[in-house]
C-alpha cells in the first residue's frame, strides 16, 4: 500500500512540474525542456528524480495547455507560422529545406521561430546565398544528435522575414538520408517537405 501511494504521490508531482514547465515554455519562450523542467521545479520546491517529468510528459502538457487556454488563437498562429515556413523553404529551395521544430510538430507558441534545416556542402554557400540575396543574419551553431552515441555541432544562420524569425541550420548531405535524433523522444526527428508542409496547410485545423 505504501509503495502504491509513493508511484501516485510521485506520478501527482510529475505531472504538476510537467503543467509549470509548459507554462514557462508558452509565456517565457524557454523551449529547452531541461532548462523548463527545472526553473518549474525550483519554483515548485521539488526535488527527486522520481519528481522530473519526463520531455513527452512536458509536451503532453504543453499541447494540453494550448488546446485549453489559447485554442482558436493557436491554430490561427500555426497556420501563420507554416504559412512563413513555406514562403522560407521556397526561398531555400535549391538546398532542399526540411521544416522541423514546433511549428511543424504543432507546439508553436508566440515566441517560436520557424526552424528549417538546409542541406549543402558547406555553410559557406548558405550564407553566400543570403549576403546575395541581402538578407540581414547572425550566424551561431548548435550541437545536435546525430546518433545515439553521437554529438555534432552545426551552422545556424538566424534572421527576420515578414516578421517572422527564421532559424536555419546547414547540415550535410549524409544528414539528409538519416534525420537528427528529437531532443524531446530521441527518436527520428520528424521533418517536412515543402510539399508535406503546402499540404498540411490545405487540411483546415480544427480548434481541440
Amino acid at each position: 500500500m505504501g509503495a502504491r501511494r509513493n508511484r501516485q504521490k510521485s506520478a501527482n508531482l510529475r505531472l504538476m512540474v510537467a503543467e509549470e514547465a509548459a507554462r514557462i515554455i508558452v509565456e517565457h519562450g524557454v523551449r529547452d525542456y531541461l532548462q523548463a523542467k527545472s526553473k518549474a521545479a525550483e519554483k515548485l520546491g521539488v526535488t527527486g528524480r522520481f519528481a522530473m517529468p519526463r520531455n513527452t510528459e512536458i509536451e503532453n502538457a504543453l499541447r494540453e495547455r494550448q488546446a485549453l487556454f489559447e485554442g482558436h488563437h493557436h491554430h490561427q498562429r500555426l497556420e501563420r507560422l507554416r504559412e512563413a515556413a513555406l514562403r522560407a523553404m521556397d526561398f531555400f529551395q535549391e538546398f532542399d529545406p526540411r521544416l522541423v521544430g514546433p511549428v511543424l510538430d504543432g507546439t508553436a507558441d508566440d515566441h517560436s521561430a520557424v526552424c528549417l534545416h538546409l542541406f549543402a556542402d558547406t555553410p559557406e554557400m548558405v550564407a553566400l546565398y543570403l549576403h546575395q540575396n541581402r538578407v540581414p543574419f547572425d550566424e551561431s551553431a548548435r550541437t545536435i544528435r546525430t546518433s545515439r552515441s553521437q554529438s555534432q555541432t552545426f551552422p545556424v544562420f538566424v534572421f527576420e522575414a515578414g516578421g517572422v524569425a527564421m532559424d536555419i541550420m546547414v547540415l550535410p548531405e549524409e544528414v539528409r538520408r538519416q534525420a537528427p535524433l528529437s531532443p524531446v523522444d530521441g527518436r527520428p526527428m520528424q521533418r517536412a517537405s515543402a510539399r508535406e508542409v503546402a499540404a498540411m496547410l490545405e487540411e483546415p485545423v480544427g480548434i481541440a
